[in-house]
Formats: structure tokens, sequence, C-alpha cells
């Protein structure tokens, strides 16, 4: 070169973002401030592994045929819900869950086209995921290498999604949206949204006794009424069709809250005898009142997870409930007392309990014992515990 000199080679602006992260690769997997960036990298790879699941793994046929038979007979022109069936029964899921899955029938052909249905329940992982996603980078409470744990790491739930097609994660992709939704401020938009996907399946109203002591706190007596209203009316509306041919039979099949499950489906209870499993007896409602938390994600999580905890029967699609949620309560509040090394643990035992099949008393026994050991420390959660974002400390502008 003219001169001798040598020209000087600065480093692109990608190099030194790559070896930024290189340098901090522990402090963005250890900091919930990076929750963004870590998500986003397992968000991308999850759409490869749904891809990979789809085309390798076999397809299991368990209810997808019965729920499509249970709407081709609204289709055909039947609105007595006591005449709908499908294989596995009497259709037992409110309306929402018709119209939606009216639509999967037209879309894959009748329910015949098995693999577009798979990337369809696909699509629907990747959006929970999203909205999930969305809740924990909102909070930032939950390091980002356990992230890893709520998405690529458990096989269950990607049997739930693609490879068994349960009405479970359509309703439960419903919630986490009403979640954001709330969050971000739009509280009726939020209830619309919660309405809808208990119409999908009945299982979202475990979250009912947190949403409702979250919008008295916000709001009072006289405009929870309204909201709750507004989710009244939601219901109606969607299921009038069937109302008007037969309200009783309507009501008795869709919101059975007295529903009997098969003691040869359940995860938590088998080491009970069967005739104490099929005895009724719910103690939701009376451990909620231990548990008042300032945390609207926490009240919501918690609600759901005392519901779970001391549920009739847990059967293997009722996993998705809760998934979600389990790293978020083990890394809040009380919880956070633990060994990080023992939440992790917490989290293996769970994933393996619910992998075992068929169920046994011991991997019932570790997931009521995982249970018991969450439950405990929510129960001594902190009452200075600063609020998330979106919290209830400040009145909402918008409703």
């Amino acid at each position: 070169m003219a001169g001798g000199k040598k020209k000087t080679v600065r480093p692109s602006a990608f190099y030194t973002i790559v070896n930024s992260i290189w340098q901090d690769k522990h402090r963005i997997l250890f900091k919930p401030e990076h929750t963004l960036l870590v998500a986003s990298v397992l968000w991308c790879v999850e759409i490869a592994i749904n891809a990979w699941v789809i085309q390798k793994v076999a397809y299991t046929e368990i209810d997808w045929k019965a729920y499509m038979d249970e709407v081709e007979g609204v289709i055909n022109g039947t609105y007595d819900y006591t005449q709908l069936k499908g294989d596995t029964g009497p259709l037992v899921y409110p309306a929402g869950f018709v119209y939606i899955f009216s639509v999967l029938y037209y879309i894959t052909n009748q329910g015949l086209n098995i693999r577009l249905a798979q990337y369809l329940f696909a699509s629907f992982y990747l959006i929970t995921l999203f909205l999930v996603f969305r809740i924990y980078h909102r909070t930032k409470k939950v390091p980002p290498y356990v992230f890893v744990f709520v998405c690529c790491a458990s096989y269950r739930i990607h049997s739930i999604f693609v490879l068994r097609l349960f009405n479970d994660p359509v309703a439960m992709m419903l919630l986490f949206a009403a979640v954001n939704l709330i969050l971000d401020s739009h509280w009726t938009l939020g209830c619309a949204l919660y309405s809808l996907a208990v119409s999908v399946k009945m299982n979202v109203m475990l979250f009912a006794p947190g949403l409702l002591f979250i919008l008295l706190s916000e709001f009072g007596l006289m405009k929870t009424l309204t909201k709750l209203t507004l989710c009244a009316i939601i219901q109606l509306v969607l299921g009038l069709p069937f109302l008007l041919v037969n309200p009783v039979g309507y009501m008795s099949r869709a919101f059975d809250l007295g529903r009997q499950f098969l003691f040869k489906w359940t995860v938590n209870w088998r080491f009970l005898p069967e005739d104490i499993f099929l005895s009724r007896y719910s103690l939701h409602a009376t451990d909620m009142l231990l548990n008042r938390v300032s945390q609207i994600v926490l009240i919501l999580f918690s609600s759901n997870f005392i519901g779970m905890c001391f549920c009739r029967s847990l059967h293997y699609q009722f996993y998705v409930w809760y998934f979600h949620t389990l790293p978020y309560l083990l890394w809040s509040g009380g919880v956070k007392k633990l060994p990080q090394l023992l939440r992790v643990l917490i989290l293996g035992l769970i994933e393996l309990s619910w992998n075992t099949y068929p169920s046994t008393i011991y991997s019932s026994l570790s997931l009521h014992v995982c249970h018991l050991i969450i439950l405990s420390c929510l129960w001594f959660i902190p009452t200075s515990t600063q609020p998330d974002t979106g919290s209830m400390s400040h009145k909402t502008k918008r409703q």
C-alpha cells in the first residue's frame, strides 16, 4: 500500500453484536430482561420442530373423528344437544367449540385431511407460544433459560397439539389471548375473549375465581357486574340455536359440572381405590380464599393451578391447561425461595409424570408432591411483592 500504512479494518456492526451476545451469553440466559431475544430464537426453532414432528411422528386418532362427527350433526341441521354424538360419546362442549370446529371441518375436507389439520394445530401452538412469551416478557420474572422447558423440551405438549388434535389447545390459546388483552388494559375485550375460551371448553372456568377477584379489585361491584353480564350474553348468543331447541339438553351437556371421568385415564389419582376416586368432592373454592395476591398474572395462574391440584381427574390432554403457567408460578412469590435447581427438577418431574403411560402409583404421587411444593410456596408469598406491569396498583384508562 502507498506510504506503507496498513488500513485499519473495523469490525462490522453485525460482528460486534454477535461478539457481544457471545461474551454475555450467560447473562442473556439468566437475566429476565433478555426474554424477548431468547423467546424469539426459541419460537423460530419451534417452527422447525413442529414441522419435523408432523412429518416424522405417527398421528394417533383419539378425539378428532369424534369432534368431526359431532359438528357434522350440527351442520346437517341437528340442534338438540342430546342428539349430537361421536365415536367417543355425546357432545359435551359448549357452542363455541361447535362453531370453531365446524370451520376446521370445512377447511380439512370434512375432517379427512389430517395432515392439514396438524399444520393448523401447529399454527395454534405457535400462536399460543407467542402469547405466552409476551406475558413473560411483560412481567420479566422468569430467566430465559427456563423457556426451553415451556417449548422445545415437552414431548407431551407437542403431542397434544399436533399428534392428537384435542380441543384443549384451542381453548388455552384463546385464554392466553384474553390474558394479554387484560394486561394491556383492554378489559372489556379481554373478558369477551375469556368468555369465548370458556365456550370452547369448561376447564377455562378454573381461571374464573382469580378473574373475578381482579375485576372486583379493579372496578368494584357494579362495573364488575357489567363485565360479567357481557360474558353471559356471549354465552347466550353462542348457545342460542341450541337453547331454542332444547335448553335443558344444551345446559346439561355443555356445562355439566358433575361430569364423571374414567379411572383408567387418570394421571393424578392412580394411587386411590376406584370407588374413592369416583366420589364427589372439591376443595378449589375453599383454598382460593387463602391465596390472595397482588399481581394479575399470578392471581390468574394461581387460580387455575389450585383448580388443577384438586381436580377430580387429570387426563393426559389436560396437561396443556397449566403447562405454560408453571415456570411463572415457580419463579414467583414464595417459590423464589427454592433453589433454582430444585425448581428445574420440579418441572422435570411434572413432565415425567405426564409422560408416564399408563400412569402408576409412583407417577401420580410424584405429581402430587410437586403440586404440593408449589402450592405451599404460593401460600407464603410475601405481601410486599412489587406488582407486575399491568398490575392492579393503578386504575386503568381503557375499559
